[in-house]
């Protein structure tokens, strides 16, 4: 059936409302065909990945786009960039590099986006509501609001993230859509002691294993018995949306769309039941460690952005502490998240404990870490599984807890009881 187009989206097509909005209109309409939507539909808002510099090619599509005179048409905000700007200089980052990054960063300011510079946007002011329909690039926010708040939004990849904002329509299609939505495989925790489940680490290895498990289809999680923080979910779907291309789960009688079974499944049978038990959880952890020693150089959390709660948590555990004078440690954040943090007095806590803030980007994001720079520890699974490829370095995957010991420590030191437990 071929794509029904309004009068506006033709309007937009034809260049009536500019150069900017046909060239992004050509490039949604061509994706709706590539995807066989019948039609196209609004959103309300838009979160946007391709705002980090990766080369010159993404500099000159918005560079190009923002030239034509396109402006979006909805709240949108902006992912984490390629650059903190004002703190940049003080780690690797080449003066060449941090120019063309500022350059994308400032195009996407002229076409109207807010410069939130966050992965974590749905812990801002401007987060969605329940069933409102979006645009979001950045795999760890596209599961946290499909699931966590019932928002619905596709995988928008970069490039078409800016293109749905500046048209303000998306394809009809994949999770935009209630039918396919529906869980496809359950996951039954089977005698996961109580006290793990209420632990922050056990968020992001159970994430890690689902999206090893479950890859690009919806997980139904049953079993829980403690009630998730929103920090705990956060880690969870980053890990998930990592090690698999999870983009939305439902936690029977937590998530919104799952008070029962039945209603996660929308009434069919699930494909797959998979029982996750203890010793799949011990192996999963095992996966997002690659160091071999005790090594340690650098301390990295904040992936996704650590957000204020994190930063109350982080707070007594720096108290009469001090970091390893061989060890960095480094928080990374939003620009809001981190004033909010200063004005708590936790940011002065943190620098006098030895550790940085860096606000609007991340070690996945920018060329920012030195070359010495070799062995890592998060409490972070997105960084424990992306970290060794993308930055050729060795990590350990530990709790909050954790982190702050082996700082002092100078080197790995980890606390396993948990994890024995049976």
């Amino acid at each position: 059936m071929p794509l029904d187009l309004t009068a506006d989206d033709l309007a937009q097509l034809h260049g009536e409302r500019g150069a900017g909005s046909r060239m992004a209109m050509s490039i949604i309409v061509r994706m709706a065909e590539v995807q066989a939507a019948e039609r196209l539909l609004d959103i309300e808002q838009a979160h946007i990945d391709s705002a980090i510099y990766m080369g010159e090619a993404g500099l000159e599509f918005a560079e190009r786009l923002a030239s034509l005179g396109a402006n979006v048409a909805v709240p949108t905000t902006l992912n984490v960039s390629g650059l903190d700007e004002n703190h940049w200089r003080e780690w690797a980052v080449p003066a060449e590099w941090a120019a063309n990054a500022h350059r994308q960063m400032v195009a996407y300011q002229r076409m109207g986006c807010q410069p939130t510079w966050t992965c974590a946007p749905y812990q801002t002011a401007t987060a969605p509501r329940f069933g409102q329909q979006i645009a979001w690039g950045e795999s760890n926010a596209i599961v946290f609001a499909n699931s966590v708040i019932g928002a619905r939004t596709e995988r928008y990849p970069d490039f078409l993230d800016i293109c749905a904002a500046v048209t303000g329509r998306v394809p009809a299609t994949g999770l935009h859509l209630t039918e396919n939505r529906a869980g496809e495989i359950l996951l039954a925790l089977d005698r996961v002691p109580l006290a793990l489940q209420r632990h922050d680490a056990f968020y992001p290895v159970l994430g890690h294993l689902i999206g090893k498990i479950a890859r690009d289809r919806v997980p139904v999680i049953e079993g829980l018995t403690v009630r998730p923080t929103d920090d705990q979910l956060k880690g969870m779907g980053a890990a998930a949306a990592s090690s698999g291309s999870v983009a939305l789960f439902h936690i029977v009688g937590f998530t919104p769309e799952a008070p029962t079974v039945e209603a996660a499944f929308q009434g069919r049978d699930p494909a797959e039941r998979i029982p996750i038990e203890m010793s799949m959880l011990r192996d999963a952890r095992r996966e997002l460690t690659t160091s071999t020693g005790k090594e340690l150089d650098l301390v990295v959390l904040g992936s996704p952005h650590f957000s204020l709660a994190e930063f109350r948590q982080l707070a007594p555990l720096l108290v009469g502490r001090h970091a390893h004078p061989n060890v960095k440690f480094l928080v990374t954040t939003s620009r809001v998240m981190a004033d909010l943090a200063r004005d708590a007095g936790i940011v002065s806590a943190l620098e006098r404990f030895g550790g940085k803030v860096t606000v609007d980007t991340c070690i996945l994001a920018s060329p920012m870490l030195p070359p010495d720079i070799k062995r890592l520890l998060t409490n972070s699974a997105k960084y424990a599984y992306y970290a060794p490829g993308l930055l050729k370095v060795d990590i350990a995957f530990g709790s909050l807890a954790d982190c702050v010991r082996s700082a002092v420590e100078g080197r790995i030191v980890r606390d396993e009881s948990l994890w024995e437990q049976h």
